[in-house]
């Protein structure tokens, strides 16, 4: 069984010595660091290699619910989960790049069920768990090469322009290959189509790839 390798970024020693203890006594956690500042986050969290990263809302800044780039940078390979007393006061976390959101008032299964649907690649928002409730009614839509690539960047929490570099692609033929995989996901917003992403990308036959669509022609669509 792969161990699940956790730093926390926890303003409260009293909250991060009961995650030690919740972590040590599951067979696949593992509390791998933890940091109580923002100067020890840039000491500590490169060396650790995570798999994910628990970030407490109260953090200080820069390392805040708004900007987890520095976390991003020093550790490209984990995921953030924001752990949060509100979490309807941060409805964009997983567009800036969480993957999850938790009420810390939750009782600690699922926590643990949170940090595990996480590492194994999923979106997770307090309240509806892995998978929303919208959007269930239809089994995963037929999307082509382009489009799967697309929703799993946003799924990871990649903003357009950041998928157009990836991609090679321009960020308003970005916007028109969303505007596609909304309308056959039946979902509204990239935030539903981030906590969606998982599912849409299970093994489904893809449709034939559309050509390109060209970024004089994206210009006059978006305008």
């Amino acid at each position: 069984m792969p161990i699940v390798r956790v730093f926390a970024c926890e303003c409260q020693p009293i909250v991060l010595e009961g995650l030690a203890s919740l972590l040590g006594a599951s067979p696949d956690l593992e509390l791998a660091g933890s940091a109580l500042s923002t100067d020890e986050v840039l000491a500590t969290l490169s060396g650790a290699q995570p798999d994910v990263i628990l970030v407490c809302e109260d953090f200080e800044a820069p390392v805040t619910a708004h900007h987890p780039g520095v976390l991003r940078s020093l550790a490209p390979q984990a995921r953030l989960i924001l752990w949060t007393n509100a979490p309807d006061s941060h409805p964009s976390a997983l567009e800036i790049g969480f993957s999850g959101i938790v009420d810390k008032r939750r009782p600690v299964g699922v926590l643990l069920e949170c940090l595990r649907a996480v590492a194994q690649g999923a979106c997770w928002r307090d309240g509806h768990g892995e998978l929303p409730e919208y959007g269930t009614r239809r089994g995963p839509p037929r999307l082509t090469r382009r489009e799967r690539e697309i929703a799993l960047l946003v799924g990871e929490g990649r903003k357009n322009r950041e998928i157009a570099d990836t991609l090679s692609i321009s960020p308003g033929t970005v916007k028109v290959h969303l505007m596609h995989i909304f309308e056959k996901a039946g979902v509204e917003d990239r935030l539903q189509l981030a906590l969606l992403a998982r599912r849409l990308l299970s093994p489904e036959p893809e449709e034939p790839a559309r050509a390109e669509v060209e970024p004089a022609l994206v210009d006059s669509v978006l305008k």
